[in-house]
């Protein structure tokens, strides 16, 4: 029987690493984690909308928050989810259920340049998720370039960053700020976790970002200059089919699904099947891990 065992063990190891490439000198070997029946709740949960589950096949929220190292109790701190915020309806509520705290890190309110549009955004979040039968208390905080992150140092365990970097990329010297105050704000041994299109390597993030667009090692070198160690990557979030070359950048493509330029009306005439063929982005998800 034991003969039985270890070959059943050597199998499932290997599907594991298959799934979960480790990169770079002194990444964390992946292990096969525990089935977290709490979070399929919570992804199966009847409060997410049919057009947020329909998601789900080409984000994979169970098995990108189980790669991340998500666990029950933790203090979630979710950078800039936006409106109609996809991961909040997942995150709030597991949090709720197993003891955990939800945070949202969303719109400076301490920067005096804050546009009176961004503070109503940050109100109507607030609102949107105010259910604390579902939700549990969902706290917002200031984050932005002005205040950094509105969080206590070590008070964190788990920070997500889905689809930002694109952004911050676009300014000198955002992308180490943030960083920075991601190592303060998790404890040690806490997972900053990155979800965000990916550019090809060795692109120039200059000219990928302004298309949502970043090569993985802009990201892993700024998180290591910041202090966190690079613990891992996935594959789950690729997508082959994506040639990162779209008229109007990734917003091309779903969920989005541009049309023209942003700010102008809608091209009726724009054929969509090329775009619609390819499916959400090619998605780097990366593991980072506060020494100590």
């Amino acid at each position: 029987m034991s003969g039985l065992r270890a070959a059943i063990a050597a199998v499932f190891a290997g599907v594991i690493a298959a799934g979960c490439a480790s990169g770079g000198p002194g990444a964390a070997s992946i292990e096969a984690p525990a089935r977290d029946a709490a979070l399929q709740r919570a992804v199966d949960g009847a409060w997410r909308t049919p057009e947020a589950r329909a998601r789900d096949a080409q984000r994979h929220p169970v098995e990108s928050l189980t790669f991340w190292g998500l666990k029950p109790g933790m203090t979630i701190i979710d950078i800039e989810p936006g409106a109609g915020a996809w991961w909040t309806p997942i995150l709030a509520p597991y949090a709720k259920e197993t003891g955990g705290r939800y945070i949202a890190g969303f719109v400076d309110l301490g920067d005096p340049a804050v546009s009176q549009r961004a503070r109503e955004a940050r109100a109507g979040f607030q609102g949107e998720w105010a259910d604390e039968t579902i939700y549990g208390d969902v706290a917002v905080v200031d984050f932005g370039p002005h205040s950094g992150l509105g969080a206590a140092d070590a008070s964190a365990d788990f920070i997500l960053a889905a689809r930002t970097f694109h952004g911050w990329a676009r300014t000198e010297g955002r992308t180490d700020r943030f960083m920075a105050e991601f190592a303060r704000v998790l404890k040690p041994g806490g997972v900053l976790a990155v979800e965000q299109h990916r550019a090809a390597e060795g692109a120039d993030v200059s000219a990928t970002a302004p298309k949502g667009y970043v090569p993985e090692a802009f990201i892993i070198a700024a998180a290591e200059r910041a202090g966190l160690r690079f613990a891992g990557r996935s594959e789950i979030n690729a997508n082959v089919r994506d040639d990162r070359d779209h008229p109007f950048g990734v917003w091309t493509l779903a969920p989005v699904r541009r049309t023209s330029p942003l700010g102008q009306p809608d091209n009726p005439a724009f054929d969509r099947t090329e775009y619609d063929a390819i499916g959400e982005s090619d998605r780097m998800t990366l593991k980072f891990v506060k020494p100590g």
